[in-house]
């Protein structure tokens, strides 16, 4: 029965902990306070909060720094494991996916666009031009995902852009891989960006296939 109860203690700290961070209550990048300030609060014991803590830095919204205290990572377990699969996923996996994303993106893109989005748009693929002719790898690889994070916000669906934004490091790291293939001027992404601007949804769609089929000729 002990064993029982200390359980329960311990799911009860797990759930007030996770509804905390959850709401806000302590943002991510902050410290959370000491088992024993945590422990009188909850009306617990430091032992029942500190395996409370110990789970919930295994699920990945909570780091502990030696010697420090205990910090917020993340809000949401649920995207914790998202970017874990993401961060172990194969560039191939990555473009397989893309060509779901990306074509929703430019479709709905080209018909939803508004005049600040292309302002974006174009602001991204200077950067991306300018990058690449300067031979800056990291610079080329931020503006290239920066561009097509426009090209998903542009289509105005929150959660398109959401699960644009939970791939944006695997998506850097893609292009990273690709090296200098990745800094050869190409066209493509300024005929993306044209037919965007027309409102042609069919050539946006077969644009974002010739790039990413380029994509995968590269790997």
């Amino acid at each position: 029965m002990r064993n029982v109860a200390r359980t329960s203690l311990v799911d009860a700290a797990i759930a007030e902990l996770r509804r905390e961070i959850a709401e806000g209550v302590w943002p991510v990048g902050t410290k959370i306070p000491s088992e024993s300030r945590l422990a009188e609060s909850l009306g617990m014991s430091r032992l029942s909060v500190r395996e409370a803590v110990r789970v919930l830095a295994h699920a990945g919204l909570l780091h502990t720094r030696q010697g420090d205290g205990t910090y917020v990572t993340a809000t949401d377990e649920s995207k914790v494991a998202l970017q874990r699969r993401l961060d172990t996923a194969a560039a191939m996996d990555i473009i397989d996916v893309r060509r779901g994303l990306d074509l929703v993106a430019a479709r709905l893109a080209a018909g939803r666009r508004t005049a600040e989005d292309l302002t974006a748009m174009h602001e991204a693929l200077s950067r991306r031009d300018g990058a690449g002719q300067t031979g800056d790898l990291d610079g080329f690889a931020d503006a290239d995902v920066d561009f097509h994070l426009r090209v998903a916000d542009a289509a105005h669906n929150p959660l398109l852009g959401d699960l644009y934004r939970s791939m944006s490091d695997a998506l850097r790291d893609s292009v990273r891989d690709q090296e200098q293939a990745a800094l050869v001027p190409d066209k493509t992404h300024h005929d993306l960006l044209q037919a965007i601007e027309t409102g042609d949804a069919t050539q946006a769609i077969a644009v974002s296939v010739s790039i990413l089929d380029q994509q995968e000729r590269d790997l």
